[in-house]
This record gives structure tokens, sequence and C-alpha cells, in this order.
């Protein structure tokens, strides 16, 4: 008898499986990895990859979040491939270990401008 994934099927993933998946750039560029995503609670869309960025051994890390809809899944590279450089996030919306931002409508709207992605919300 064969082994069947229940944790992923050709369009679909578990959440643990995308936590900790590489986010590169379209250079080729490691930005940093997905440290989770937000889901809104009434539609069940993912709203944010929030990607985890810097630091070393987990000291230091910023959390900055994308929109989701930037993201798109290289099977080629195995992660996710945006479409920004690295100078974007110098002042992209962030926040650190110890820190959560307020998931509203404003903050949301902050984070989509800046990266120059309408807003659904």
């Amino acid at each position: 008898m064969t082994d069947i994934a229940t944790d992923e099927t050709a369009t679909l993933i578990a959440s643990d499986k995308v936590e900790g998946t590489a986010v590169y750039n379209r250079q080729g560029e490691r930005l940093g990895s997905v440290s989770n995503f937000m889901v809104d609670k009434i539609s069940g869309n993912v709203e944010y990859a929030v990607l985890s960025f810097g630091g070393f051994l987990g000291m230091g890390k910023d959390h900055y979040p994308l929109p989701w809809s930037m993201l798109n899944y290289d099977t080629t590279q195995g992660g996710y491939v945006v479409d920004l450089d690295k100078s974007l996030l110098d002042n992209a919306p962030r926040y650190g270990v110890d820190e959560e931002p307020v998931y509203d409508r404003d903050y949301g709207r902050r984070v989509y401008d800046h990266y120059g992605v309408t807003y659904p919300y």
C-alpha cells in the first residue's frame, strides 16, 4: 500500500509546511522565510505572509507582513518568490520578535500601500 501525503496536494499545503519556507526575490536572493501567515477568520483568505528576516541565531529578527498575493510558489527553488528588491524592506512595516502589530484595516492599508498592492478588505 502506498503512503498518501495528507498535508499536501498539487494545489493545497498544510500550514505547518508553509512556515519556514524560504522566500526569494526575482534575482534569486533569499530574503528570509515565512514565519507564519494571517488568515481572515470569516472568509478564510490568507491576508498576509509574515516574512522573518535578519538577525543571528533567531536574535534580532524582524517580521515583515507581505500581502499574500505577492507570493508565488516556485517549484524549482522550493520556496516562494516575490517581486521586490531587498531595499524595499528598509522602510517596510515590520515588528520585532517580542512585538505584534494591531492587524486592523489601517495597518492592512499601510502594508498593502507600501508594496503597491490594492488592499482588498
